[in-house]
Protein backbone atom coordinates (compact mmCIF):
# COMPACT_ATOMS: atom_id res chain seq x y z
CA UNK A 1 0.00 0.00 0.00
CA UNK A 2 1.72 3.35 -0.90
CA UNK A 3 1.66 6.63 0.67
CA UNK A 4 -1.02 8.28 -1.25
CA UNK A 5 -3.80 5.51 -0.28
CA UNK A 6 -3.05 5.42 3.31
CA UNK A 7 -3.51 9.88 2.80
CA UNK A 8 -6.83 8.93 1.14
CA UNK A 9 -7.67 6.66 4.10
CA UNK A 10 -6.63 9.06 6.35
CA UNK A 11 -8.81 11.43 4.58
CA UNK A 12 -11.58 10.05 4.83
CA UNK A 13 -11.52 9.22 8.52
CA UNK A 14 -11.22 12.72 9.22
CA UNK A 15 -14.68 13.34 7.09
CA UNK A 16 -16.14 10.66 9.51
CA UNK A 17 -14.57 12.30 12.43
CA UNK A 18 -17.31 14.98 12.00
CA UNK A 19 -20.45 12.81 12.48
CA UNK A 20 -18.99 11.62 16.23
CA UNK A 21 -18.59 15.44 16.33
CA UNK A 22 -22.36 16.07 16.04
CA UNK A 23 -23.36 12.54 18.44
CA UNK A 24 -21.46 14.15 21.12
CA UNK A 25 -23.87 17.40 20.99
CA UNK A 26 -27.25 15.03 20.67
CA UNK A 27 -28.78 15.74 24.59
CA UNK A 28 -30.26 12.08 25.06
CA UNK A 29 -26.96 10.30 24.47
CA UNK A 30 -26.47 9.58 27.97
CA UNK A 31 -23.96 7.01 29.13
CA UNK A 32 -22.82 6.65 25.52
CA UNK A 33 -21.06 9.94 25.43
CA UNK A 34 -18.48 8.69 27.07
CA UNK A 35 -17.82 6.46 24.57
CA UNK A 36 -18.54 9.06 21.92
CA UNK A 37 -15.80 10.99 23.88
CA UNK A 38 -13.61 8.67 24.09
CA UNK A 39 -13.13 7.67 20.29
CA UNK A 40 -12.54 11.35 19.26
CA UNK A 41 -9.50 11.65 21.59
CA UNK A 42 -8.40 8.23 20.35
CA UNK A 43 -8.81 9.18 16.99
CA UNK A 44 -7.53 12.52 17.36
CA UNK A 45 -4.22 10.98 18.73
CA UNK A 46 -4.02 8.50 16.13
CA UNK A 47 -4.49 11.73 13.31
CA UNK A 48 -1.89 13.59 15.34
CA UNK A 49 0.45 10.71 15.18
CA UNK A 50 -0.16 9.73 11.50
CA UNK A 51 1.09 13.33 10.37
CA UNK A 52 4.07 13.61 12.90
CA UNK A 53 4.85 9.96 11.16
CA UNK A 54 4.03 11.39 7.88
CA UNK A 55 4.74 14.62 7.52
CA UNK A 56 2.85 16.66 4.28
CA UNK A 57 5.51 18.33 2.67
CA UNK A 58 3.68 19.03 -0.45
CA UNK A 59 5.26 16.41 -2.49
CA UNK A 60 2.56 14.14 -2.72
CA UNK A 61 4.72 11.35 -2.62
Amino acid sequence: MDLQVIRQRISEIKGKRDSLVRLLELPDLGTLRIDVNQALEEMDDLLEEFDRTFPDNGDNA
